[in-house]
């Protein structure tokens, strides 16, 4: 397993869990229908046992890749479950 090191104190972290971290969100109408076809995100949570900071890291033999889609307005490829394009603006909804 690789050795992490903590931000704040730079004491080497522990890995605590490898978890599935569901993308998207639940909507108002549709309700969790989007967040159900969002899929999941495969995550190693790390810990430190001095200051107590948690991070997330995508595990080093995961072929985990967040969706990808195309702005119809400008083109940019970015990830799906933003609600509008991080490059023109253009909103989704």
């Amino acid at each position: 397993m690789r050795k992490i090191f903590c931000l704040r104190c730079n004491k080497e972290m522990k890995c605590i869990a490898r978890e599935k971290l569901q993308l998207g969100q639940t909507g108002w109408i549709l309700g969790d229908l989007p967040n159900l076809l969002a899929g999941a995100l495969d995550a190693e949570i790390f810990t430190c046992s001095q200051c107590g900071k948690i991070e997330f890291y995508l595990p080093e033999n995961s072929e985990n890749d967040v969706p990808q889609v195309q702005c119809p307005e400008c083109g940019n490829k970015h990830d799906f479950d933003y609600p509008r394009c991080p490059i023109c603006k253009y909103d989704y909804k």
